[in-house]
């Protein structure tokens, strides 16, 4: 069994900062489940263009309020508190946080933690792990 907190695991390097939105990697690849799961905010006011190429998400918005649209048909989606969205299809999208934004985000193939978007709005399928702090 794997327990975690997320306010004990934002204090270690599992916490990862990028413009516009930071998030806690709580389940990673090296704990073996085939998916990870991250709490990730999304700070007020961001506009992320995001194509994870190489990744499947759903995203879960706990609070906040912001939108998404895929680029592919131009539909901006409202998000609110209990909406889920999902890139099944490694949509490229539009993701904008009218206020901060607390989202739970699972990824297949998992991360290895230390990722940050690439210059297309993706993160990279081999990427440095994380190591636990002990």
């Amino acid at each position: 069994m794997i327990v975690r907190k997320l306010q004990e695991a934002e204090q270690t390097n599992r916490r990862i900062v990028s413009e516009g939105w930071e998030s806690t990697r709580l389940l990673l690849k090296n704990d073996n489940m085939g998916f990870s799961f991250h709490i990730t905010t999304i700070y007020e006011g961001a506009d992320l263009h995001l194509h994870y190429q190489n990744h499947l998400e759903s995203v879960y918005c706990i609070s906040g309020e912001g939108s998404v649209m895929a680029e592919e048909d131009g539909v901006v989606h409202e998000i609110t508190p209990g909406t889920i969205y999902i890139l099944d299809k490694n949509d490229k999208h539009v993701l904008k946080a009218k206020s901060e934004m607390k989202m739970a985000c699972v990824f297949n193939p998992p991360l290895h933690g230390k990722e940050v978007h690439n210059a297309e709005g993706a993160y990279e399928l081999e990427a440095e792990e994380v190591k636990d702090e002990k």
